[in-house]
């Protein structure tokens, strides 16, 4: 694996103003591998661009039509390699020119991928005249199945998974000019079959309970309009915990989430967490894939890698990685949020771990420990199914209130939100590095408009600070 050189340093400079419509540069890299220099540009939607170099001095360009600066995006990267600097300008024609210059005339080549639910992401390849060229465009993807009614795909030998019966889903109003695809969110019922996982002390496995609650998650999950909701199995069998990644990953699925409930010899702890996949798994799953990238049909991202050189394929896998554990964690805070509304909590933050059924490379995924079922207490909980709808109702309010504080592009969610459509109020938890203008800028409001709906007399938040977002008023 190679080492990312790179670095995000500079000055921040004010978001340029654009309509909501326009690709937004939301993050710049810039890495580097021998004689090769890639440049990763985070967008959240398909562009409109065009990439040209210029000499005299060396330049290498990329116009974005319509497009703008996130503030996540800043500061911008120095200098990297033959990058000597990174910078942009707004183009009278409404065009984002993002620049970079360069110590000496490189050949470059360019495409664009999907980032999982984070949007899409531009990698630009720049190295020596003559040097091999990795292919300028990925290979087509194979068309998207119908995912409100896919099956995951499964070895033969593996018990048929849930067949969902999609005529019984509720009939969902929408507002005049909804539009978009559903987010498939995959549900893994914990153990089943000759694993029961952990035995309270009454005796309730754990496999029943996951169960129940699972089944229970997706149903509330297909009465949300714009989600779908899956499961890895349906019924008292084991599926091997690799496939159930993959069955997520089959389904091209928006989120994983894996229901357990968690035991310890300590019969007094109790309270729920909730795992993201660690760096450590991250790692040892790539250079898994890595290694058999050659022999092997795998798709990371809507790419195959049999086909990239392996400094590209570890770029790849890497930044997908990396975007599928930041969503993970961040969706993961929300949904310990509304979980601690349930019952108490073990940790109030998101831990991370190697759990294997988390290393899927482009599907974001958590592990939820909904109680302790060693737990006399919890286990009375588990066991009836007011509680099982209470953490069900948790996770599916975390699931939402994260998608529609980040909706993925050409979703429905996404179309609904740009309607101010969410049922709850939106809110927002002010994180540690954030501004009252960087907010106001993910919503697309302005820094007025909050300081009014939340009695603000300045700019000044504090991390752990609720506010309440108004609806954007036009763009």
């Amino acid at each position: 694996m190679f080492q990312r050189l790179g670095l995000l340093i500079g000055l921040v400079i004010p978001a340029l103003l654009t309509v909501a419509s326009a690709a937004e540069v939301r993050g710049v890299q810039v890495s580097q591998d021998g004689g090769q220099t890639l440049v990763q540009l985070r967008l959240s939607q398909q562009p409109r661009y065009q990439v040209f170099s210029l000499s005299n001095p060396h330049r290498l360009v990329v116009d974005i039509e319509g497009g703008r600066i996130a503030p996540s995006a800043l500061p911008l990267p120095r200098e990297a390699g033959p990058v000597r600097q990174v910078r942009f300008a707004r183009q009278p024609n409404g065009v984002l020119r993002v620049v970079l210059d360069l110590d000496r005339a490189l050949e470059h080549g360019s495409q664009v991928l999907p980032n999982g639910a984070a949007g899409m992401q531009m990698l630009i390849s720049l190295r020596q005249p003559g040097m091999a060229a990795a292919p300028a465009a990925p290979p087509a993807a194979p068309p998207a199945p119908p995912v409100a009614r896919a099956a995951p795909a499964r070895p033969a030998a593996a018990p048929a998974a849930a067949q969902r019966n999609t005529a019984a889903s509720p009939v969902r109003s929408l507002p005049s000019g909804a539009a978009g695809r559903d987010l498939v969110i995959v549900v893994d019922a914990g153990h089943g079959g000759k694993d029961p996982g952990a035995i309270g002390p009454s005796g309730i496995r754990e496999k029943d309970i996951t169960l129940a609650i699972s089944r229970r998650i997706v149903a509330l999950l297909d009465e949300e309009p714009g989600m779908r909701g899956q499961l890895t199995r349906s019924g008292d069998y084991f599926v091997v915990l690799r496939d159930r990644m993959e069955r997520a990953r089959s389904a091209q699925a928006d989120f994983f989430l894996s229901i357990h409930a968690d035991a310890i010899n300590n019969r007094q702890v109790r309270g729920s967490s909730v795992y993201a996949l660690s760096t450590k798994g991250a790692t040892d799953e790539a250079a898994r894939r890595l290694a058999a990238r050659e022999n092997a049909a795998d798709l990371i991202g809507g790419v195959q890698l049999a086909n990239k050189e392996r400094t590209l394929a570890s770029v790849l896998m890497d930044l997908s990685q990396r975007a599928a554990i930041s969503t993970s964690v961040e969706a993961g805070d929300v949904i310990l949020g509304e979980l601690a509304r349930v019952g108490p909590l073990l940790r109030t933050s998101v831990q991370q771990a190697p759990f294997l059924v988390l290393k899927s490379p482009d599907v974001p995924s958590l592990l939820i420990e909904t109680a302790f079922i060693s737990n006399p207490q919890d286990e009375r909980n588990l066991t009836t199914a007011q509680y099982q709808d209470r953490v069900a109702r948790a996770v599916v309010a975390g699931v939402r209130r994260y998608f529609y504080d980040n909706p993925p592009p050409g979703t429905l969610v996404a179309s609904l939100g740009e309607r101010g459509a969410p049922v709850q109020p939106v809110e927002h938890v002010i994180r540690r590095g954030e501004t009252l203008s960087a907010v106001a800028s993910r919503y697309n409001v302005s820094v007025r408009q909050i300081r009014a709906a939340n009695n603000l007399r300045g700019d000044r938040v504090v991390v752990g600070q609720v506010l309440r977002i108004p609806a954007a008023q036009g763009t």
